[in-house]
């Protein structure tokens, strides 16, 4: 697209939003004005005055749907990725939710954009919301570009190796491909404070790594195994999406480096800037580009909720977090 095409494109989507408000008007005059033969017509006026401004937004919504602004959809992951949509007050602050940018990736994908561009700043969190994304990304049907500003760790790499491509900055913390495991040990504060543990369970297993007592060996042998086998998946993953020989991927023992040391080791395609992403967009759809930032739509109350969330958690409501679920272990990349 050169830019004198653009700039028809612009001026023929301003055309058609003109072309259709105006004939919204006109049928509502018709209707609400002209039709009447009686003292209505005042009221009339005023509804048709009341219709232009919807009129005019009805029109700007066909013509980028007819005649879009934009062929690169961009979609932001930051923060700790984690599924938090419908949590309660009392729950963590929302960082990244998956559900909310896997949908924000598939209208993309349904909309005009011929790109992905992936923008990436977060330490990872949740291992099957961050799989969910790069699935999601994997899904879109055209070039997609990872591109890491400040870090691109654990979580984060896994939704990158779902990219075509993986750019970030001189200074950007790129890597961390490793899986943690984590509990909380409170027995000896529960033993001084005449706290007692009793579960009635079936299954050997069901309360390993439960807060409230200490872990036997062969709980332990349990626990980290699973951890040793969300390893295992994670870098065959990496290897098959950034195509790097699984032990080099094991070498790193989940180092964290820096974009230009990661780019030498081939953790990253390119060291670049924002422009040199974009550059590098135009080069594969050979024409210029357009970005739109595909962005969540909150209504009021999931502003307030999530105001309230933040503030709970400030206040130590967000502890209760460390003692969820049957066994009290937390998974992570």
């Amino acid at each position: 697209m050169t830019d004198g095409r653009r700039r028809l494109r612009g001026i023929g989507r301003v055309v058609l939003a003109l072309v259709v408000g105006v004939a919204v008007i006109a049928l509502a005059w018709f209707v609400l004005v002209a039709y009447p033969q009686d003292l209505t017509t005042l009221l009339g006026v005023v509804l048709v005055l009341s219709v232009a401004p919807m009129a005019v937004r009805v029109g700007s919504s066909l013509a980028d749907s007819i005649l879009p602004g934009y062929n690169v959809a961009e979609v932001a992951v930051e923060g700790p990725i984690t599924r938090s949509a419908g949590g309660g007050i009392a729950s963590r602050p929302t960082g990244a939710d998956a559900d909310a940018i896997v949908e924000q990736i598939e209208q993309a994908d349904a909309s005009a954009a011929e790109a992905l561009l992936v923008k990436l700043n977060t330490p990872g969190g949740e291992i099957v919301p961050s799989e969910d994304i790069r699935l999601a990304a994997e899904r879109f049907d055209g070039p997609t570009v990872a591109y890491a500003t400040d870090v691109c760790a654990s979580g984060g790499y896994d939704i990158a190796s779902g990219c075509d491509e993986l750019w970030a900055r001189r200074g950007s913390i790129v890597g961390s491909i490793g899986v943690i495991g984590s509990r909380v040990n409170v027995s000896d504060l529960a033993e001084d404070l005449g706290i007692s543990y009793e579960q009635f369970t079936a299954g050997e297993y069901k309360d390993a790594g439960l807060p409230l007592k200490d872990l036997e060996e062969d709980e332990r042998e349990y626990l980290q195994g699973i951890v040793d086998d969300y390893y295992d998946d994670f870098v065959e993953t990496v290897a098959a999406g950034r195509d790097i020989d699984p032990e080099r991927i094991r070498e790193t023992e989940a180092r964290i480096y820096l974009g230009t040391e990661a780019d030498e080791l081939g953790l990253v395609d390119e060291v670049g800037t924002r422009e040199d992403v974009e550059e590098r967009l135009e080069a594969r759809l050979e024409e210029p580009i357009d970005v739109r930032e595909f962005t969540p739509s909150l209504g009021l109350r999931d502003r307030l909720r999530s105001g309230a969330q933040s503030t709970a958690y400030a206040f130590g409501a967000g502890v209760a977090s460390a003692f969820r679920g049957g066994d009290g272990f937390d998974f992570r990349r």
